[in-house]
């Protein structure tokens, strides 16, 4: 979600500029490519570029399509094929070797644009959302409803370029998507034209909440500042818990074990890491954090700590040896990387929590025997007339 906060971020800031600014999605791919289905561009018409759409190869050309798609004042499919002579240079830097559909969606500066303000209501809550962008593979030169529905817990909203026919079937894929979290892509028929969605789970980045203040959490809440994950920061020592000390935190709490939680909104994208150095404040989070439904709590310190708290705790309540909560816990926390500084300690933690939330084995990528990327749940593009 931090490549979409950038974009909104830009977006606004070139309005209120009076620029005209387009939006590139890449909403299709067969094959490989550096970026899936997902990854977004904003371009300003003096060519300053948000977020990335490959890594460097299409930029260029994209800014050239996207600042005529600005001078038409239509959206544009663009199809590039690295597999193909004539465009495999585009890819020959990174080895692609796949054919990307780009969407390119003009947005006219002192309007409302719909594309964006979906994106931007994403934003607004911590819970996940579903966008929906449709398009026509099989009419790169004809009508791109782009970027047009939104589905949230909350509810829906449809921008004006959706087809009322299309409604129900847009809402209803969505909804399926919400409640599996697999984003997909399937195909509708409308006035005689097929059209391809793409149905884009957005999840809200994870919330990191810190026990401990020590120097070597500084270099962890830096790192997950630049991967755009909001961080809290709690100690019960008043002289450490400084915003001073964190400046890139998002929150800096003094407090207790017993009354963090009561300050916390922990929902299923929150982690805990305990890394106080005091073994009974560890134990006092753990303690409360074992009958959460959180997916991961980190504890700092060799494995003979982690297996005296585990049985410390089972002496008060056996509900506490539960498989399923002792599997969320990672003690001592962290990815085998051979980490020794502070720095890579750090990186080691985070690469840790990403291949979880993701469930990754956090392996060599050389050694996966499928594509790095899985070709996800997409429906078999089943056709619905109309």
């Amino acid at each position: 979600m931090k490549e979409i906060k950038e974009i909104a971020e830009a977006y606004l800031r070139h309005q209120a500029a009076g620029k005209m600014t387009a939006l590139a999605t890449v909403v299709y791919l067969e094959g490989s490519s550096y970026r899936r289905p997902g990854a977004r561009m904003l371009v300003s018409e003096d060519g300053e570029l948000t977020g990335a759409i490959s890594g460097g190869c299409l930029e260029g050309d994209a800014l050239r399509k996207a600042r005529l798609a600005m001078a038409q004042g239509v959206p544009a499919l663009v199809k590039y094929d690295t597999m193909d002579d004539d465009d495999s240079h585009l890819g020959v830097g990174l080895g692609c070797n796949g054919i990307i559909y780009i969407l390119i969606e003009p947005l006219t500066p002192g309007t409302n644009d719909q594309a964006v303000l979906l994106l931007q209501q994403a934003l607004q809550q911590r819970k996940p959302a579903v966008v929906v962008t449709l398009f026509s593979l099989q009419d790169r030169k004809g009508q791109q409803f782009g970027t047009c529905f939104l589905a949230q817990e909350a509810g829906t909203q449809a921008t004006p370029a959706l087809p009322k026919a299309l409604l129900p079937q847009v809402e209803a894929d969505a909804r399926h998507a919400l409640r599996s979290g697999c984003s997909l892509h399937t195909s509708y028929a409308f006035q005689g034209k097929a059209y391809t969605a793409f149905v884009e789970v957005l999840e809200p980045a994870p919330a990191l909440v810190i026990c401990g203040t020590g120097n070597d959490v500084m270099p962890l809440v830096n790192l997950a500042h630049l991967l755009g994950w909001p961080t809290t920061v709690v100690d019960g020592r008043a002289n450490y818990a400084t915003r001073a000390r964190f400046p890139n935190a998002q929150r800096v709490l003094i407090s207790k074990p017993e009354g963090v939680l009561p300050q916390m909104e922990v929902d299923a994208r929150t982690v805990f890491l305990l890394l106080t150095h005091n073994y009974h404040y560890d134990l006092a989070m753990l303690r409360q954090l074992l009958p959460l439904q959180v997916p991961y709590v980190g504890v700092l310190g060799p494995k003979k700590k982690m297996e005296r708290m585990l049985a410390e705790l089972a002496t008060q309540e056996a509900s506490f040896f539960d498989p399923e909560a002792l599997k969320k816990v990672y003690g001592p926390v962290g990815l085998d990387v051979g980490a020794e500084t502070p720095e890579e300690i750090a990186l080691s933690i985070l690469s840790e929590i990403k291949a979880v939330l993701s469930q990754r084995p956090g392996g060599f990528l050389r050694e996966k025997k499928a594509p790095i990327h899985a070709a996800g749940q997409t429906s078999p593009l089943a056709e619905t007339p109309l």
